[in-house]
């Protein structure tokens, strides 16, 4: 009777361990609200994740900062305390400063431009680096070209943002640039930047047409300067801690289905620029077109400061990639 109870019990044991791995889930974090194109590709990725492995993994999302802002999104996932984040490029120079060469000012000319760098070497060799913090990056979304708004005045040129307050991403390369045009370069989480610009505590922010659209920035800053002074990409990004616990087929479906989703994340951007530009204007924003020559010159200091950093030859090879 003993031996048959032992067996009943293991059996069960084993049930149990089979119906686990059957469910797991996967918590994936961001940071943005469920109007923009983060949540799109997450959605998309749930979807592909859980269609490819038959369900044996599910994927939770969790938008508006519910797991953490970006940054502490990316502590935990290093921990492994959060499986997986869909996370803005600039928090990670905080903690692999060499990435930040992709924030130098001005740095990519086109989308395309910025596609070829992330999704060949350049971008490979960051991925590979990523791993050694405890990260394994699976691709390169988009957070898109960066532009300005302020309820002060218009900006058409650099002597333009002289002691405008603008909330800049917690990242040195930023402040140095946003300090470099003139502006009071003020760092801040999102999540807080947004009280803050409804208070006007600051004059403005910078993000791309997307993150305007999608918070109503027309709300509180009325001009808007398309400026494209960054291009900034996101990453969908997965603990290494959960990564490693994967059997090697579902590892290949979670990379396939980050590869499609970032591929849909580009997609919807590029598709949608003008529409978020009109909204804007719709809605009463005066948009500008800067002259760039001018604020390229006058961000010059800044290349000069990074350079012995990231290395000359860097720079030019991702100038040069096209």
């Amino acid at each position: 009777m003993r031996k048959f109870f032992a067996f009943v019990v293991v059996c069960s044991l084993l049930l149990f361990a089979g119906c686990s791995f059957g469910a797991t889930e996967i918590k994936l974090g961001h940071a943005i609200n469920e109007q923009d194109v983060f949540h799109a590709a997450a959605l998309h990725f749930k979807d592909g994740v859980e269609s490819k492995t038959n369900g044996e993994l599910t994927v939770s999302i969790y938008p508006n900062a519910t797991l953490g802002d970006e940054r502490n999104l990316l502590e935990s996932l290093r921990m492994g305390t959060v499986d997986m984040g869909i996370i803005t490029g600039g928090p990670v120079v905080n903690f692999l400063p060499g990435f930040g060469v992709v924030d130098l000012p001005f740095l990519f000319s086109s989308p395309e431009h910025a596609y070829k760098v992330f999704d060949g070497p350049i971008g490979q060799g960051f991925m590979k680096d990523m791993e050694k913090l405890g990260w394994k990056c699976l691709a390169y979304g988009e957070r898109g070209f960066r532009n300005l708004t302020n309820s002060k005045r218009p900006v058409a040129k650099p002597e333009d943002m002289k002691d405008l307050k603008i909330r800049v991403m917690q990242n040195q390369i930023y402040i140095d640039a946003f300090t470099a045009l003139g502006a009071n370069a003020v760092p801040m989480a999102w999540t807080e930047a947004l009280t803050a610009l409804q208070q006007g505590t600051i004059d403005g922010q910078e993000n791309p047409l997307n993150v305007i659209a999608a918070y109503n920035i027309n709300e509180s800053n009325k001009y808007l300067t398309i400026s494209r002074h960054a291009y900034a990409p996101n990453l969908i990004i997965m603990s290494m801690r959960t990564w490693n616990k994967l059997t090697p087929e579902q590892q290949a479906a979670v990379r396939d289905s980050a590869a499609a989703a970032a591929k849909y994340n580009r997609e919807i951007d590029n598709e949608s620029e003008a529409e978020w530009l009109q909204k804007l204007k719709d809605a009463g924003m005066e948009a500008v077109e800067p002259d760039i020559a001018a604020f390229r010159e006058a961000v010059a200091d800044v290349y000069a400061k990074y350079e012995p950093q990231f290395g000359k030859d860097l720079i030019q090879s991702i100038l040069d990639t096209k």
